[in-house]
């Protein structure tokens, strides 16, 4: 019975590694800027081979960032629902672990969805149209493989809570 959930937390773990992976890292955009290359993150710039920090204060990188972090927070605490959901303590019997693990994910599928549609949304319409030759690089990858793996984890444990409650019924 155990098997959806423990694949959903295979999904969940893969899921926020990339989460952090992706926030963290400086590779969301690339571009070409006066003939050589750049690239940007969440978190700092870089161009002709050194690295500055983002001290603009624009609202959608913000937003992003705060979504990117709330999701790992949440896939997180879906994780330790999850491992929780093993464990046969008496004291929570009305209360289904795998339930609200699945919930966890559910919010981090959300706000990981958020922060990748603001982000997608003003580089297309903005950046993109400031830089000429530009493209998504490989952190930005990442978020969608985050999102995938997130909502993937929240799919099995979603089958889990109803295995639950169907065994529960008999």
């Amino acid at each position: 019975m155990y098997s959806f959930m423990g694949g959903g937390l295979f999904c969940a773990i893969v899921g926020n590694i990339l989460l952090v992976v992706s926030t963290a890292t400086d590779y969301w955009m690339q571009y070409r800027l006066s003939g050589s290359f750049a690239h940007q993150g969440l978190w700092r710039y870089c161009m002709s081979g050194k690295c500055y920090m983002q001290t603009d204060s624009i609202a959608y990188w913000n937003a992003t960032r705060a979504f990117m972090i709330l999701s790992a927070m949440s896939c997180f605490a879906g994780i330790i629902a999850g491992i929780l959901s093993f464990a046969h303590f008496s004291a929570f019997e009305r209360f289904n672990r795998s339930f609200a693990a699945g919930i966890m994910f559910f919010v981090s599928t959300l706000f990981v969805l958020l922060a990748m549609a603001i982000y997608t949304g003003v580089t297309v319409n903005f950046l993109g149209k400031r830089f000429g030759d530009w493209r998504f690089s490989w952190s930005y990858i990442l978020g969608w493989v985050a999102l995938l793996m997130t909502f993937f984890a929240e799919c099995m444990s979603a089958e889990e809570w109803l295995a639950h409650v169907k065994m529960n019924r008999k």
